[in-house]
């Protein structure tokens, strides 16, 4: 009979679930870990067993009733919030099953006719249960709406009467990526169209083809933007034809890529005498673009021609391996941030691997623009002595580094470098004080002779990889006594958020000094007692973990996830690593990463995105390191290599993203957000997941499905006067528009690809059209890459309202 088959299959599914869950939970109790999936899998198995006697049928009904009963008082229980994503893989599998358990009643013939009824109509109510799941699975989940701002209160800044130029990386000098313009508004954003898209004709293909991170620079009316390898193309900005193009062939092996070009422009360099521009008015090169390429070489561009100038460095380069240490022509040095443009200097900080002693120099330089000539140098071993070297004086080696962008305050003739650590990254046993002194710190030198003016140190002996990852950013921001103080907004991969005097190094927020935990630690390891802790600013994505909070698509890979996490040392945050399984939370991919903030300056609100994926990690022993293959040609990828680092008794630190067997995170979605902060108030004004999982899946499979989970996200945002912000970092291939006051999505437009830099957003002087422009060569780890450079504008008659 076709219910008998019903039945023995329901039979078989009870005792595979419950064996499952009697295996995995009783290696979940040896841990320490909760007993109710070890008691589930009992009953389930016990609930198969009595489907399987006719006669017991009455009996196996009460039981599937009181499983499921139970398990819905123990999700309330066990949940670290009584929200969608926590309860999704509590509820789901065992709703199904007792739904099964309801259908399969109502249609045996030797059930009573009236259990029949009633098994029926509960069981269509829990099917209609299950599909109202399923599609609240494509509704936004996870967001936070903290402090309410009254929409009315919206400043609009004024318009300058000429348009201006995104000239830095973050688009002014302050690095706030802010855009006074309001012809885009919220209530027009919908009619973006595409205006142009511009090819590139990048690399794609091929070890070293990198990853596109490039904010194009706009001056006047031409775009310079640059590919991973430094390919420079000039674009007419109201039609994106080519003006010129220029190819340095730069190649190297690792961490390839291009966020932007310096500019300069001898003609306002009001840093010179008047004597000096005018004895340069007459030579070539007046204004060019500056490019630190990835094989260690800073070059120089006439920006009207793509040629390079002749009179900077030799024939237009100047070599930055020079004294560096052991580079391997770009391989284990080069540079990853904008030359910043300090009056007529440049300054060049770099990428350094960070796998063995010895590695290059993390010096800082500044080089002249116009000549290519050392002007000062930076260097952790000697920093206040920033000096040129003697031709065979060499940097000092292995020091901290600065692959960020720096930031450079004019009135107060500073430059600001977020440091990282002198390698190895994640064993510092034998760092000396000069070392723990000046790694995971914001340091103030004078622009104009390199001398060291202040260090504030934001993570002490890091062994985390905790480098600080993005531009510090200048803003007035008012300290707990209301005064306005001149300011740097740091963000952090540890999720905190510090802001700083940019006169003293002092904090501006409170800061707290934490005991945590140093133990167990790693062999000659001596980690410090207390960090940092950002108390006067929001902590974002950094909650604690637990075994309640991992996460699963199903009861399965939640399971196998709470195992994983009680079979690993987590201690909070600033887990000492060691040879022991231990968990990084927030990790070395962050919290925030380089793509930095922007502040809507007119209200005082900062925007800031995030990533929150856990790993495990483990530091592995010479000895141990004997069952690995290792190289140090090249790092290698997560998920059970070995990434070199030959320091002390170890050869290496396992890297591993804690996640299910469908490679899905642990950790309870969202995966990344883009979150809202009022600087008056220091509070949260909303956060919202960013990105779906359409171009992601289970085994790495793209699902097409658009269920806004939260996806990991980098490059940055960018906020316009009009309220406004525009982000397109996220796994799936969108750039979208979000309400700055309310973080809700105005719109998005499909890109070919994924998308990592941050947005372009310009006024034409031409034409006085508004553009969006954003960078598409695909996301990191993703497989398909593009080499477009897409503008989108308002249709000509839409007007703003």
């Amino acid at each position: 009979m076709i219910s008998d088959g019903c039945r023995i299959a329901f039979v078989l599914i009870s005792l595979a679930v419950g064996l499952a869950l009697v295996a995995g939970g009783f290696q979940l109790v040896t841990l320490g870990g909760s007993f109710y999936y070890f008691l589930a899998g009992i009953a389930y198995v016990a609930l198969g067993a009595l489907f399987l006697v006719r006669s017991r049928v009455s009996w196996a009904l009460a039981l599937s009733v009181a499983i499921f009963v139970a398990t819905f008082l123990w999700a309330l229980y066990d949940a670290p919030q009584l929200a969608f994503w926590p309860l999704l893989p509590r509820l789901m599998v065992p709703a199904i099953l007792f739904m099964l358990s309801l259908l399969l009643a109502a249609v045996l013939p030797y059930v009573p006719s009236s259990t029949r009824r009633i098994s029926a109509g509960g069981g269509l109510a829990l099917l209609l249960g299950v599909v109202v799941t399923l599609a609240e699975m494509f509704s936004p989940h996870g967001g936070i709406q903290g402090e309410t701002l009254d929409k009315n209160a919206r400043v609009a800044s004024a318009v300058p009467a000429q348009p201006d130029d995104w000239q830095f990386y973050g688009r002014n000098a302050s690095g706030t990526r802010y855009v006074p313009y309001t012809q885009i508004t919220p209530h027009n954003v919908t009619d973006l169209k595409v205006a142009w898209v511009y090819h590139t004709g990048r690399r794609t293909k091929g070890p070293g083809a990198g990853v596109d991170e490039n904010t194009p620079a706009q001056i006047g009316s031409v775009l310079y933007s640059c590919t991973p390898e430094d390919v420079i193309s000039a674009i007419d900005a109201d039609s994106g034809k080519q003006i010129w193009k220029f190819d340095p062939h730069a190649h190297t092996a690792e961490h390839v890529s291009c966020r932007g070009v310096g500019y300069y422009d001898i003609a306002k360099d009001d840093s010179l005498t008047d004597a000096d521009r005018q004895a340069a008015s007459d030579q070539p090169c007046q204004q060019r673009i500056l490019v630190s390429a990835v094989d260690a070489r800073l070059f120089a561009l006439d920006v009207h021609t793509g040629q390079l100038c002749a009179g900077f460095g030799e024939n237009g380069y100047v070599d930055l391996k020079k004294n560096m240490g052991p580079t391997e022509n770009g391989k284990r040095y080069h540079p990853t941030a904008v030359p910043v443009v300090m009056g007529h200097l440049a300054v060049i900080g770099g990428w350094v691997r960070d796998i063995v002693h010895g590695e290059p120099s993390g010096v800082v330089r500044a080089y002249d623009t116009r000549t290519g000539a050392l002007a000062w140098a930076w260097d952790v071993g000697n920093p206040d002595s920033p000096v040129p070297p003697d031709a065979d004086r060499q940097f000092t080696l292995e020091t901290p580094n600065v692959w960020a962008i720096p930031t450079y305050d004019k009135a107060l003739n500073q430059v600001y470098l977020p440091t990282g650590n002198g390698p190895p990254d994640y064993w510092g046993g034998d760092r000396d004080a000069v070392k723990n002194k000046f790694g995971a710190a914001v340091i103030a030198v004078d622009a104009t002779t390199g001398k060291t003016k202040w260090v504030r140190q934001l993570i002490h002996h890091d062994v985390w990889d905790f480098d600080l990852p993005s531009q510090p950013v200048m803003y007035d921001v008012t300290n707990p006594q209301g005064e306005k103080v001149p300011s740097l907004v740091q963000t952090t991969k540890t999720g905190h958020i510090f802001v700083i005097d940019r006169r003293t190094g002092e904090f501006v927020t409170p800061v707290e000094e934490r005991a945590v935990p140093t133990t167990p630690a790693a062999q000659g390891e001596h980690l410090s007692p207390t960090q940092p802790f950002s108390v006067g600013m929001p902590t974002i994505g950094a909650d604690p973990l637990s075994e309640q909070s991992m996460w699963g698509v199903s009861t399965f890979d939640q399971l196998y996830c709470r195992i994983m996490f009680k079979n690993s040392v987590y201690e909070g945050p600033f887990t000492p690593p060691g040879e022991k399984p231990y968990i990084e939370w927030p990790s070395l991919l962050g919290g925030m990463n380089w793509g930095g903030i922007s502040i809507d300056e007119a209200n005082d609100i900062m925007f800031v995105n995030d990533m929150r994926m856990p790993l495990r990690m483990m530091l592995v022993n010479h000895e141990d390191a004997k069952h690995y293959k290792i190289s140090t040609d090249e790092v290698p990828g997560f998920m059970g290599t070995l990434r070199p680092q030959i320091a002390g008794p170890y050869s290496g630190v396992r890297i591993d993203i804690l996640q299910s067997p469908l490679q899905v995170p642990c950790n309870t979605p969202p995966f990344g957000t883009m979150s809202a902060i009022d600087l008056r108030t220091k509070k949260l004004l909303w956060q919202v997941p960013m990105g779906t999982a359409e171009q992601l899946g289970p085994m790495g499979i793209k699902s097409h499905l658009p269920m806004p989970m939260g996806m990991p996200t980098l490059g940055g945002p960018t906020t316009t006067a009009s309220g406004l912000v525009f982000f397109a970092g996220t796994q799936d291939y969108y750039l979208r528009a979000l309400d700055s006051m309310t973080g809700k999505e105005l719109w998005k437009a499909p890109l070919p690809a994924g998308a990592v830099a941050a947005p372009l957003i310009y006024k034409s002087p031409k034409t006085g059209k508004e553009y969006v422009v954003i960078s598409v060569g695909g996301a990191s780890h993703s497989p398909d890459v593009a080499d477009d450079v897409i503008a989108y504008a308002l249709p000509e008659g839409t007007a703003a309202q």
